[in-house]
């Protein structure tokens, strides 16, 4: 097997005060040396997901992550393929695996750092980065945990054509909710309503968006990814008891200073409450919600959608699409083919 002299990956350049600049990453080829240890395999990174908490790790700030530092390769979550494993390993050349590669063609990693990926009937490798990865353990947790969604209740969901929206919307929809979505295109309200069967989208950008959100009624539940202007709105289409669940807030996430609500008042007299959540603090319950939400791929009852971009250079590029509205689905990076070959 024929070992490449160099490998690429993408390294942070530079913090970028708004929007993610062309200068805020670059590339780097540095000389192919990389061995596994006793117990360690060294990956080839096939698939990287692209979030919208990374523009949050290039801050210089206190968070539930430390800051990606200037000159280190740029965190991301992906999926690989072992293609050498240290003497004492657990694994071996060809597993599947899961893991913290960041934006790298290749990775040495310790085995306990590693995931195993199974397929199952219906279940795809993709799947472990949205369904059964991050963004659908968000949604899971979030909305059942957070936002004790019941039967009957009317929930409404910002960012709902993106990755964890979409899985929001259908875990709504199986629990017996009515379930009110927000975008930002026809397109993408259509795809809501036609494929996904939520019972009504909203264009944000509709400059009737204000009156025709009005036409939902009164909400019990608010899953928001997006923040700022749309979380003020939504505050005010609370029903007594409602619950918000902080998931992110995307319209914030370049400014230097976010912009504040000024309709929280409703939080008290409707007796409602919002609460933010890290889905890492259910990593113990992970396989409960995994088991689930399988299912609902394996019967076709949970359907996905993927935006894929070609090449570990296209990173950067692809990365602002999540706060633009660029992608419908789950954004991904297809890094190399999915063979144990180098």
């Amino acid at each position: 097997m024929s070992t490449p002299s160099q490998y690429k990956r993408i390294v942070l350049n530079e913090r970028p005060v708004g929007d993610i600049e062309p200068n805020t990453f670059r590339k780097e080829t540095p000389s192919f040396d990389l061995k596994p240890g006793n117990s360690e395999a060294l990956v080839k990174v096939t698939w990287l997901s692209l979030d919208p908490a990374m523009r949050g790790y290039l801050r210089d700030a206190r968070s539930y992550l430390p800051p990606v530092k200037i000159g280190e390769t740029m965190r991301a979550m992906g999926l690989g393929v072992v293609v050498q494993a240290g003497s004492n390993s657990k694994f071996k050349v060809g597993d599947n695996v899961s893991g913290a590669f960041g934006w790298t063609e290749f990775a040495v990693m310790k085995d306990k750092d590693l995931t195993p990926l199974k397929l199952y009937p219906g279940i795809q490798l993709l799947d472990y980065l949205n369904t059964l990865g991050s963004s659908g353990l968000t949604a899971y947790f979030g909305l059942k945990d957070i936002g004790k969604l019941k039967a009957g209740e009317t929930l409404l969901v910002s960012g709902a054509a993106g990755s964890v929206g979409a899985i929001v919307c259908q875990l709504g929809k199986q629990m017996g909710a009515k379930v009110y979505a927000i975008a930002g295109t026809p397109e993408k309200c259509d795809w809501l309503v036609k494929e996904l069967g939520v019972d009504g989208a909203f264009n944000y950008k509709s400059p009737k968006f204000r009156e025709e959100l009005k036409s939902m009624g009164y909400l019990d539940v608010f899953f928001d990814n997006v923040g700022g202007d749309i979380l003020d709105i939504a505050l005010t289409r609370l029903n007594q008891g409602a619950r918000i669940v902080l998931c992110g807030a995307i319209s914030a996430y370049n400014a230097a200073k976010p912009k504040g609500i000024s309709n929280y008042l409703t939080l008290i007299s409707q007796r409602a409450t919002i609460q933010g959540f890290i889905v890492f603090d259910y990593a113990k319950r992970y396989p409960e919600a995994i088991a689930e939400l399988s299912k609902g791929l394996a019967n076709g009852s949970i359907k996905r959608k993927f935006h894929i971009v070609e090449g570990i250079e296209q990173a950067p590029v692809a990365l602002p699409m999540l706060f633009s509205g660029g992608n419908t689905g789950k954004l991904v990076v297809k890094v190399a083919d999915e063979s144990a070959k180098l």
